[in-house]
């Protein structure tokens, strides 16, 4: 008789890459709310970093131009040329940066931008260095490259950003890169010029080292200025950018990321992407033309929007008791310190206390766990105001239930 095999059988045979790296903690709370919600739960899902707000008129229009032609066949590997100089032009305008079209790699999504540079410039016996809290693919995307990270932990009372000097300690002779994002996903924090000047000086004693600078969220800043880790002195040679449609543009369902790096970089990454995707969608490619020949101006109303809702759910939050939380400068999240609603008995970390949550009172947030920071939940509050009051309401209820 022929034994039965079980799924734990078939696990056996997986790569070991890939059994040892783990579902995005983003992804896997916004199935759960999902799944939840299937079976008749009322859920508010605050687990994505998903804006409610429509994408600009002129973005679907153009959409709507494309599609009625020619775009309709293979694109090339690093995107259309007109698309490549529209996105060097925004570089120039917005960033003071000058990338050439050639230097400009188009992909789908800013994820697979970054898998992509990964995949270029580390290997087995590479190490990235990467400041804690960080946007949970950093780590599994260097894992899958076969390198190692080596995380730099910050405090609420560092603002969430990790002194340059631990981040300095932390580089090696094996070290390849350096990844972050400013505005950071997940605490909403930005790092300012005198940081970033700071780490740059760092950079410069290590020539071997180079930066991948995450600026997904730059048109997402409350308070000071956004300032691209690449326009600050030697350090363009040295850097990566990415960016990409889906947070400014409120477009994640497009998939539209894009690099601005040395040639040589950007050569192997369209090498790496030739292999995988080949050319980013044709339609959204026009779409990202458009949005990245607009005025930036024009999303100063969702910007304000986001602001106000950090202010509404931060009030929230304050009346939790022991809740604490810094107030971020930018992007659409918050992260707050919830050790004091860990008892180390029916709630014992951050996935615990994410969990209930989500069964007892029907709110999906993130654990920390997965960010590099236990003990913190983190919230996105890029939905309603009336579903974050709510969110929070609840939330509150269920602490205080837990005593």
């Amino acid at each position: 008789m022929e034994r039965v095999r079980t799924v734990d059988h078939f696990i056996m045979h997986l790569s070991p890459t890939v059994a040892a790296i783990s579902e995005p903690a983003t992804l896997l709370m916004a199935r759960r709310s999902r799944e939840l919600r299937a079976e008749g739960r009322d859920i508010i899902d605050l687990s994505l970093g998903e804006p409610d707000h429509d994408p600009p008129a002129f973005a679907l229009e153009a959409a709507h131009e494309a599609v009625r032609g020619p775009w309709h066949k293979y694109p090339p590997v690093n995107g259309y040329l007109d698309v490549r100089q529209a996105i060097s032009a925004k570089f120039e305008r917005d960033n003071g940066l000058a990338y050439t079209a050639e230097q400009i790699v188009v992909s789908t999504g800013a994820k697979q931008a970054l898998m992509n540079v990964v995949m270029s410039l580390t290997g087995p016996g590479d190490e990235v260095v990467i400041p804690a809290p960080f946007w949970v693919s950093y780590s599994e995307q260097v894992r899958l490259a076969g390198a190692a990270p080596v995380l730099v932990p910050a405090t609420l009372e560092e603002d969430w950003k990790a002194p340059i000097p631990r981040i300095e300690a932390a580089i090696t002779p094996r070290t390849r890169l350096i990844m972050f994002s400013s505005p950071c996903n997940p605490s909403g924090s930005v790092m300012t010029r005198a940081e970033l000047e700071a780490m740059a000086e760092v950079v410069r004693k290590h020539p071997n080292v180079y930066v991948i600078a995450d600026e997904i969220y730059e048109h997402i800043v409350f308070e000071g200025e956004h300032l691209s880790f690449a326009s600050l002195p030697d350090m363009a040679d040295r850097t990566i950018t990415v960016n990409g449609l889906s947070k400014a543009f409120a477009l994640t369902g497009w998939r539209l990321g894009y690099i601005g790096a040395p040639l040589w970089i950007a050569k192997a990454v369209n090498k790496v992407q030739g292999q995988f995707t080949s050319g980013a969608n044709s339609i959204a490619q026009r779409v990202a033309k458009a949005c990245v020949d607009a005025d930036p101006s024009l999303l100063e109303p969702m910007r304000n929007d986001f602001m106000r809702r950090r202010d509404l759910v931060l009030n929230e939050l304050n009346k939790i008791p022991g809740w604490r939380c810094n107030v971020p400068q930018g992007a659409f999240y918050l992260l707050p310190d919830v050790s004091a609603s860990i008892d180390g008995n029916r709630i014992k970390g951050s996935v615990d206390l994410s969990l209930y949550l989500l069964d007892a009172v029907g709110v999906g947030l993130v654990e920390g766990r997965s960010f590099g920071v236990e003990g913190t939940l983190r919230i996105s509050y890029a939905t309603s105001d009336e579903k974050l009051k709510e969110a929070m309401t609840r939330v509150a209820k269920g602490i205080a239930e837990l005593g």
